[in-house]
Order: structure tokens, then sequence, then C-alpha cells
């Protein structure tokens, strides 16, 4: 059984927890996050499912994501998913969301990173979670999402991810 904080619309704490997999009341919302690691080739590092998982077992996903834990903010339920999926320990100290989608219940922080220092045969899989990882291009992340091999994100968010990945939302700075 796993808790998790329940937030208000403005994302503060509440005081209160909930069981993880129950449904929230309107108004009550969770904190998700997800990270994207890409190499200086354009390519992601994608995450495939374990079979035992609840939701979308077997399916490729991007880097890693998870919810964030009672006490954790954002940052520390990066690192902390992370360091338990791949056992990459990155620093997340001063790292923002490079974007925040609002949900239904919640909110989804995406912290996005360029790293070519990622060896594959050194990651530490979380066997529960995690049973391959592999570099991706956009072209073939698209092509298992259309067989439906890939979590069900929009094509054009994956898009978004490839092609933002530098920008931060804009292509000039704005003053």
């Amino acid at each position: 059984m796993e808790l998790l904080d329940i937030y208000d619309e403005n994302r503060n704490r509440t005081g209160k927890t909930f069981v993880r997999g129950t449904s929230l009341p309107a108004g009550q919302y969770r904190l998700v996050i997800h990270i994207v690691i890409f190499n200086s080739e354009g390519k992601m590092l994608i995450q495939q499912r374990t079979p035992t998982k609840d939701t979308d077992p077997n399916l490729w996903d991007v880097t890693v994501g998870g919810c964030a834990a009672v006490g954790d903010d954002s940052r520390s339920a990066a690192h902390r998913e992370l360091m338990e999926e791949l056992g990459l320990d990155i620093d997340f100290s001063h790292e923002r969301p490079y974007i925040t989608i609002n949900f239904e219940s919640g909110f989804d922080d995406f912290y996005i990173f360029e790293r070519d220092d990622i060896d594959l045969t050194e990651l530490t899989l979380q066997a529960s979670e995690v049973q391959n990882v592999q570099w991706a291009t956009m072209q073939q992340v698209l092509a298992m999402l259309d067989r439906g091999e890939f979590i069900r994100y929009h094509e054009g968010f994956i898009r978004y991810l490839f092609d933002q990945r530098h920008h931060r939302g804009c292509h000039k700075k704005l003053i």
C-alpha cells in the first residue's frame, strides 16, 4: 500500500493522504513526475514496463515515470523514481520541470535532460517495474505508438518532446 499526498488546485499539500490506485474526489489532486532523457543524437531513452504491472504491462514508455509519495516534492520524487527504476543518480536540486501538464486528478511534471554518459549495460533495472531499456528515435517511438506497443501518449506530445527538448517552449529568449 503506497500513500500519496493530496494537493489542492494550487499545488499546495492539504495535509491529507490517499492510497495509490484509489480515486480522488473533485477538487483534490495528486502529483506525478516523468523524466525524459535524450542523447546528443536526438534519441530518447525509453523503458519497457514489466508484464506484471497493473497498468500498461509490457508497453514501452518514456525514460521514467511515477507518483510523488508522501513527503516528496516534485524534485525528490523525480530523483527517487530515477534511482529506483534505472539506478541513475541525477541531481535535481537546481532543476525545474520542463513541462507541467494539468490533468483531471493532478499535476504531471516532465523533466527533460540530454545526457551522453549513460551506458545501458550499467543501468540497474528495477525488476518489478522495468524489463528493458533502449535508445529510440522519434520515428521509432511513433511507430511503436502506432502499433500499440507504447503507452498511449498523443502523437503530437511525443513530437513536442523531441522537437522542443532544447527550447523550453519557445525559440527566442523573452525579456
